[in-house]
């Protein structure tokens, strides 16, 4: 859904991947022990210094034995590219003026934050679906204006709005803070979306989408949200966020589906409270090829005696990536949901085939289901990885441009429990789900991914699957 969006994405915006510097002027003392002087920062013309040295685990005074303080310092950069802010992150270090400590400049280039895009993206779920499924339908796309202003106030703030036409007319706004208190470790996110739907998805049958096509308003939605977030050490992240939803679907959707918000409902609106406690350990949240990630989350969809849902899910995932040596990864990962009741508005029910949440050769396919399981692997091999300073571009934020190339071979498998099969004629859904194949992944801009995949999936089938996507 989002491939066009992200290739004009890949027009306007850069962002680069980096090596640490490290210096070999300096020299530990006998016991071959170096002691960290001044820590400064510079190129920072618009990102406070308080939001950069909290990244850093390398402090003023720390002793550190000369054989780790590359690795040390590594590990720091890595932690401040993975915010977002910068384009480019040097750490290096140099002898302080007395000769018995060891100073640390951060050496930054900061990104372009104000973004202003046209949008035009597709509707459906994926690329894929619109290719094959709905036939290069032009009319299956929407249009308008994405802004988004990051670093408002140079605490990594964002204000980002939305205003998009055309298939799915849709409003967002949103505002992130991520450092409210002074120990910088709380932070608040608020927003509200709005969205209406003509032609709408009224349910699952054998496992593909199936929509009525109207000239009328099928569905509107609402929601509006406030999020907490906490963030105790580098690594680990708690949230907890409050929404209120509310949809409206017309009396054809009603009568074509019962289920859709059960019982013939018109209107469903619920307070849903969610928390999420995550672990994320990877040297680029942009494409990762080392480290590890973990969440886990608790969800209820209905807090108010008064909501029209009553739903408990609880999530989990977690990956590894692993480098083998000599341009060799792996990665691999596995995530899962429960629910509860498992009579469930076809709202709520959803299992494999949206966003990654995929068997991956299967696409064109959704299985739906109240509970499900999923594991990839994926084997990559790096072709290269190069950086080019363009010095005849004079903006700064847009002279580094960063290009990276795997080729890369997977195998998935996937299971989707659906307790009430017949509402869905599923022929997916309680049985095991394989996929496997090879392609080529293209990474480059502001973190934007470009795949190009041939698969096979346990019914036989064989395709060639594009993807354009923006990782984070």
């Amino acid at each position: 859904m989002n491939s066009v969006k992200s290739c004009i994405s890949f027009i306007f915006l850069l962002l680069t991947y980096t090596q640490a510097t490290y210096s070999q002027e300096v020299v530990p003392d006998s016991t071959g022990t170096i002691v960290i002087g001044e820590v400064s920062v510079e190129g920072n013309h618009k990102t406070r210094t308080g939001i950069i040295l909290r990244e850093m685990a390398i402090k003023p005074g720390d002793a550190i034995p000369a054989a780790l303080l590359k690795e040390k310092l590594e590990v720091d950069r890595r932690k401040v590219i993975n915010t977002n802010l910068f384009i480019t992150v040097e750490l290096l270090a140099k002898p302080n003026p007395d000769s018995l400590r060891t100073d640390i400049l951060i050496l930054v280039k900061e990104r372009w934050y104000l973004i202003a895009l046209p949008v035009f993206q597709l509707a459906d779920r994926n690329f894929n679906e619109w290719w094959y499924e709905r036939k290069r339908d032009l009319s299956r796309t929407t249009y308008g204006a994405y802004f988004s202003y990051g670093n408002v106030t140079g605490r990594a703030d964002k204000l980002r709005l939305l205003a998009e036409f055309g298939f799915i007319p849709k409003f967002e706004i949103a505002y992130t803070l991520p450092y409210l208190d002074k120990a910088q470790k709380t932070g608040i996110t608020i927003g509200t979306s709005f969205s209406i739907n003509k032609t709408t998805a009224y349910r699952t049958w054998r496992d593909k989408l199936q929509y009525l096509n109207s000239e009328d308003v099928n569905r509107r939605r609402f929601y509006t949200y406030v999020s907490l977030t906490r963030r105790n050490k580098y690594y680990a992240f708690h949230s907890v966020d409050l929404r209120w939803s509310q949809s409206r679907i017309s009396d054809t959707i009603a009568i074509l589906n019962p289920n859709y918000m059960l019982d013939g409902r018109r209107r469903q609106q619920y307070v849903q409270l969610t928390y999420t406690f995550s672990y994320d350990k990877r040297d680029n949240v942009q494409y990762a090829l080392q480290g590890q990630s973990f969440s886990a989350q608790i969800s209820k969809l209905g807090i108010l005696p008064c909501d029209d849902v009553n739903t408990l899910y609880l999530y989990g995932s977690y990956r590894k990536y692993v480098p083998l040596g000599k341009n060799f990864y792996f990665n691999t990962g596995m995530r899962g949901r429960v629910s509860f009741p498992k009579r469930q508005p076809y709202l709520q029910t959803i299992g494999l085939g949206y966003r990654n949440d995929l068997v991956r050769g299967y696409e064109l396919y959704v299985v739906d289901g109240q509970d499900y399981a999923l594991l990839k692997n994926e084997l990559k091999y790096r072709l290269f990885s190069v950086q080019k300073h363009l010095s005849f571009i004079p903006i700064r934020q847009f002279n580094t441009i960063p290009l990276a190339a795997y080729i890369n071979t997977f195998a998935d498998a996937g299971y989707v429990k659906n307790s009430y099969p017949e509402f869905s004629n599923t022929r997916l859904g309680n049985s095991m789900l394989y996929g496997a194949g090879a392609g080529l992944d293209v990474v480059t801009f502001y973190n934007i991914v470009t795949r190009f995949n041939i698969t096979l999936n346990a019914k036989g089938e064989r395709r060639f699957f594009f993807n354009v996507s923006r990782e984070f």
